[in-house]
């Protein structure tokens, strides 16, 4: 049975730009909960700017306070080298950079140009690597930019192949406003593959305009094994107009189990998650699955193995 992997993100990306305030505790039993449901590997918080993204000034807190002694690795995003040097502090599992591949948002999320960004990670990967700490990579706006529309694949892919010479563990291609389609999926990770061939590659999906899941579809059928996705499809960017959520963990799993494909993760458990968050954050969430349940009901649920 072939093997999708997850990388939540909900801690991180979902709750970025909440509306919603949770406290430190609330986001360490939001990550134990998770932890609890079969998640190996989640953004549990960012060193960025808390003047920037005020909802991440405490990821130093939480992470002080993280229960270390289970199989989850936490991953810290950062964006330069002050958030890097704060993320080895915090003794991160793994550090996501983030590489932008649009110059509008560039300059509005990180103060950046796309080769500003790659060079800034040229800078900081050997601090990184010296730690022992496994570096990732995610090229946001790669499908579109909310200020300069369509992104030019070339740029997705110079970014790529200047980041698999910074020895990068993994390359994640971001979709932070939710433009692509399958078949723009299916074009940058060949493009990418081409660019930088040595790199694991992992996808990130926004669900702003109803085509999350087809991507998921497309990603997996190309052969990537890694998806990013938030429970209870939480999520959004602050400096990018209109972005919404992220592809809900829960509707994802649901889906790559139906078809028959091990993700690891408890599904009942992650949709009793998703329920507990929705009264936490006071609003409701976006998962699929919570309103509509899972079919076949849990009770008697199996795959088809591919």
């Amino acid at each position: 049975m072939r093997q999708i992997h997850i990388v939540e993100v909900g801690p991180r990306d979902g709750l970025q730009n909440d509306p919603a305030n949770l406290t430190v505790d609330e986001k360490l039993e939001f990550i134990a909960r998770l932890e609890a449901a079969g998640v190996t590997r989640m953004e549990s918080g960012s060193f960025v700017s808390p003047k920037a993204v005020p909802k991440m000034a405490d990821s130093p807190a939480v992470f002080a306070r993280l229960d270390r002694s289970g199989s989850a690795r936490h991953i810290a995003l950062a964006l330069n080298e002050t958030g890097v040097r704060r993320a080895i502090e915090a003794k991160a599992d793994e550090i996501n950079f983030v590489l932008v591949a649009g110059e509008g948002f560039g300059r509005r999320n990180q103060g950046m140009s796309p080769q500003e960004s790659a060079d800034m990670l040229v800078r900081c990967a050997p601090l990184v690597h010296e730690a022992g700490i496994p570096l990732s990579a995610t090229i946001s706006v790669a499908f579109g930019d909310p200020y300069d529309g369509d992104v030019d694949i070339g740029v997705v892919g110079n970014l790529a192949a200047q980041a698999q010479r910074t020895g990068i563990a993994e390359l994640a291609l971001g979709d932070t406003i939710g433009a692509a389609t399958p078949w723009d999926v299916r074009r940058r990770i060949d493009r990418v593959r081409m660019e930088a061939p040595d790199v694991s590659l992992r996808m990130h999906f926004h669900d702003t305009r109803g085509a999350g899941l087809a991507n998921v579809f497309a990603a997996v059928e190309a052969g990537i094994d890694v998806i990013d996705a938030s429970c209870g499809g939480i999520g959004g960017c602050p400096f990018a107009p209109g972005a919404t959520g992220n592809v809900a963990t829960e509707d994802v799993v649901w889906m790559l189990h139906r078809a028959g494909f091990d993700t690891g993760i408890d599904l009942a458990r992650m949709i009793d998650t998703a329920r507990w968050l929705e009264r936490v954050l006071g609003h409701s969430i976006s998962s699929s699955i919570i309103r509509a349940g899972a079919f076949p009901k849990l009770d008697n649920f199996s795959g088809t193995p591919r």
